[in-house]
């Protein structure tokens, strides 16, 4: 087995040893004892020797309750430091015979590929220039760590990074490691979870502060790259304007079972935006203002400057006086309605018009050089970012929009609405939309949860375009779901087109996907009001809940098909919007294969995804990590838009028909028709727990009830914190021996070698098994599971290994992840901290429900935390 890097095991084994000598310091020698005993008994047990696992057992056996607490943080903060050394190792500095970064080359060597099969250079560089890439950043509750231990460990990666020269002297080293030591000490000396639940505003300014600490420094070093790759290959530049990658937002928008989400919060967050984009900007333009002091100056700019010694700054000064007029009116704005001064930017054409005339003045005199530093970076920053920083989508369940026309309607005396049937509700609508005399008398007086839908709607209507992305309507069925939508903008005053976008989230409605867009795409006066792509969104996350990933995943690919061919059919550009989760059982993993592996013609130069709770973290927290991730997603959307895979053979269809039909059969029969499971899975699962957790503003559940009534996030996230991952893998065991049963390995293997579709799915699905551990869930289920559902948990275990054989009998190997050992011996070093926390976790759990403890408590915290350091340990939680 492949050891990992020798730099990346020093670097873990230096910050584990600093996080001891803090934790010696507070708490003796013989409490950083126990935890060495709790460490390489984990480490033995896991290479299979009897005295480990003793060791294990009977040092935690031996922890008086007082030390439950500082236990389980110790370990959490040994799996953060380390998450932090992997992270940074990443983005570490090459020695001169090290390979780049896959990264850092896949666009070089993707536009030297496309040269070679035939696409010409300016064809090339022209499709770059207009790829459309959407980040979605969601404040999803997977996020565990708290904003101010987030800084902390980004300021320990900076100083990894400080200590990553040859040449430093011993005193250098030794300042370098002084500030570790002073830094992971602020760290273990800071609470871990949060005393109260994060608001709606909270996330949004967490959001926010991603942009600001990395995708603001990522952004321009990106396009720098893509401009020389473009330049390298082709001969022709990235132009100006050019945005191949943007970002939007759900933080402050996404009220779809949040009642915390309202009218005036979406309303705060759209001003906050606009005050951190203002800001950031005065920022950039105020070090612009102290670098350009040139005199010479073209025609054009001191026609704009006037008589002065120093052109440059005079024309940025003016525009640095506008920031600050925005950025002041957006603050005072947020306490009270105040219409913006003649000063404030209001257009991005503001922004950019006086950067691009100093930037053509300096080439124009030739100091192209200077043009092209800071300069450079803030204009590609006003093209991707803009005034709004971020464009705010707005998300809500189509349930309550019916709710609100039903009321409506019966006021005006015309019938229940949401009794009505889908012909009659789209006839309705039509005659409203068309319509010119509004809707709603004046004396209208709605119920407290549709005035929140009109007070949305208005809250939409009154602000700039430019600031809000998409409507997604949850839960989207039919073309009346739209329309409904529509109707209710108009209603508030919309007169400019907005995107209303049906969000396709069961298997039933994915299903029905195409033929719904069908018919909105055949009604009059629709595609008038359209202008512009039809945007759909497949759900990843609700499909794989209510089916098994195996069902779900091949609904959401036949739905794209669909899709792809019926707007083909109408004239128009469709627009595919991925709600992916940061798992694989919500549709997660790499995103570059997953773009790769999408049908055909379903990537078209245009790729709109959620990112998710901590997985932004982990792909943007840190500039270079985000670089990475930015260059991943450029490559892959432009080799699926000129490259995508072909039309998977109908042997491989059919295949996938019956592979995807026993998934749904055997899923099904486990999580809806077992009348033992709801209860083994309040039991054996800390979800009951989680409630308590203050991980996000949204509540855990829609409305009362089982699982059908919990979100797909801590659904996954229970089944994580145990290791069963149920979700992830439930139906493909039965479905791949059926298949293997009946002689089709040879099939399959086709389908792994030739259809990235498939061999995606079976990639993450190993992934995924090599992450679950059947043994420390039976540990679950001893210390919590009444006698009686035992066997539940014992047949599912034996899936969960049935399900391995499957794979390995499709792939060959003779064990998970053999072809990537460096993947499997960093799950080992977590494993020896995972697999104590883990232990903990389950005694935690089962002393707390024998009593009542109160949220503050020692003991309630160690719980908390437990879950904080097992997210942390296996990363995608979520």
């Amino acid at each position: 087995m492949a050891k990992i890097d020798a730099r990346l095991r020093e670097n873990v084994h230096l910050l584990g040893e600093l996080l001891g000598r803090t934790i010696r310091e507070q708490h003796g020698e013989e409490f950083l004892r126990k935890i060495e005993l709790i460490r390489k008994g984990a480490k033995g047990a896991r290479q299979g020797f009897a005295d480990g696992a003793r060791l294990l057992t009977e040092t935690l056996d031996s922890l008086d309750e007082h030390e439950l607490l500082p236990m389980t943080r110790a370990f959490n903060q040994f799996l953060n430091l380390a998450n932090i050394a992997e992270q940074y190792h990443r983005m570490r500095r090459r020695r001169p015979d090290e390979a780049p970064p896959f990264e850092a080359g896949v666009l070089t060597d993707l536009l030297q590929r496309l040269l070679e099969a035939g696409h010409r250079g300016e064809a090339l560089a022209r499709q770059v220039s207009r790829l459309d890439i959407e980040l979605v950043l969601t404040a999803h509750p997977t996020e565990v760590a708290r904003r101010t231990l987030i800084q902390k460990y980004d300021a320990i990666a900076e100083e990894l990074a400080a200590r990553d020269h040859s040449d430093l002297s011993a005193g250098e080293l030794a300042r370098i490691e002084q500030r570790l030591e002073l830094l992971i000490a602020e760290a273990w000396h800071t609470e871990e979870i949060r005393r109260s639940r994060p608001t709606p505003v909270d996330e949004a300014k967490w959001g926010f502060a991603v942009i600001e600490n990395s995708l603001w420094y990522a952004l321009p070093s990106v396009m720098r790259q893509t401009d020389a790759a473009l330049r390298r290959s082709t001969g022709f530049h990235l132009p100006l304007e050019a945005a191949p990658i943007r970002f939007a937002s759900w933080m402050g928008g996404d009220r779809d079972g949040n009642p915390n989400v309202t009218a005036k919060v979406t309303r705060e967050v759209l001003l906050l935006a606009r005050w951190m984009a203002a800001d950031l900007y005065h920022r950039d333009v105020d070090e612009l203002v102290g670098a350009l002091s040139m005199q010479a100056a073209s025609d054009e700019l001191l026609a704009r400057s006037g008589s002065t010694a120093e052109p440059y700054r005079a024309v940025l000064k003016q525009l640095r006086e506008r920031l600050r007029a925005t950025r002041d009116w957006a603050h005072s704005a947020l306490q009270q309605e105040l219409p913006p001064s003649p000063l404030v930017l209001q257009d991005n054409a503001e922004l950019r018009e006086p950067l691009e005339l100093c930037y053509h003045s300096l080439h124009a005199c030739g100091m192209g050089v200077i043009a092209d530093g800071a300069l450079l970076d803030c204009m590609r920053r006003a093209a991707t970012f803009g005034l709004f920083l971020v464009r705010l989508d707005i998300r809500q369940d189509s349930s309550r929009h019916a709710a609100a026309l039903a009321e409506i309607t019966d006021y005006l005396g015309l019938g229940h609405y949401d009794e009505w049937d889908e012909q009659r509700r789209i006839e309705f609508l039509q005659a409203e939309l068309d319509n010119r005399r509004p809707l709603l008398p004046r004396d209208f007086r709605p119920s407290a949860e549709t005035a929140e839908v009109l007070a949305t709607c208005a809250v939409v209507a009154a602000a700039p375009a430019a600031s809000l992305g998409s409507y997604v309507i949850s839960m989207a069925r039919d073309a009346s779901d739209v329309l409904a939508v529509q109707l209710l903008l108009k209603e508030a005053g919309l007169r400019r087109p907005m995107r209303v976008v049906p969000l396709f989230e069961t298997l039933d409605d994915l299903n029905n996907a195409g033929p719904a867009i069908d018919r909105l795409l055949q009604l009059p006066g629709y595609r008038m009001r359209l202008q512009g792509p039809q945007e759909v969104m497949i759900g990843y996350s609700d499909s794989a809940k209510d089916a098994g990933t195996t069902a779900a995943a091949w609904a959401q690919y036949r739905a794209q098909e669909s899709l792809v061919g019926l707007c083909r059919e109408h004239g128009v550009e469709l627009l595919l919007f991925h709600g992916r989760g940061g798992t694989v059982g919500r549709g997660g993993g790499p995103a570059h294969a997953a773009i790769l592996s999408q049908p055909p013609g379903s990537v078209a130069g245009r790729f709109r995804t959620t990112e998710q709770g901590e997985m932004i973290r982990f792909k943007f927290g840190l500039p270079g990590i985000a670089e990475q991730n930015l260059n991943l997603y450029l490559a892959a959307v432009l080799e699926a838009t000129l490259q995508p895979p072909p039309p998977p053979e109908p042997a491989w269809r059919e295949a996938m028909d019956r592979l995807a039909q026993a998934g749904v059969e055997a899923y099904r029969g486990i999580v809806r028709d077992d009348p033992r499971f709801v209860d083994y899975f309040r039991q054996a699962t800390p979800e009951q727990e989680l409630g308590r957790l203050p991980l996000g503003s949204r509540p855990a559940k829609r409305r009362g009830g089982g699982v059908e009534s919990l979100r797909a996030i801590p659904w996954i996230f229970a089944w994580t914190q145990t290791r069963l991952m149920l979700p992830a893998w439930l139906g493909w065991g039965e479905a791949l021996q059926e298949a293997l049963a009946a002689g089709e390995r040879e099939l399959l293997q086709q389908m792994r070698e030739r259809w990235p579709f498939f061999s995606t799915r079976i990639d993450m699905l190993e992934m995924v098994l090599a992450k679950a551990d059947a043994e420390i869930a039976e540990r679950y289920d001893e210390r919590l599971v009444a006698e009686d559902m035992r066997p539940l948990g014992r047949q599912l275990r034996d899936r969960l290994s049935q399900t391995v054989e499957a794979v390995l009998q499709l792939t060959g190997q003779s064990e998970l992840l053999t072809h990537s050992p460096e993947t499997l011996e960093a799950f080992s070093l977590r494993n020896t901290y995972l697999d104590p926390l883990h232990l903990l976790q389950a005694e935690l759990l089962a002393r707390s429900r024998q009593r009542q403890n109160e949220p503050e408590s020692p003991l309630e915290q160690a719980l908390l935390v437990s879950v904080a350091g097992i997210a942390a340990g296996l990363r995608n939680t979520g």
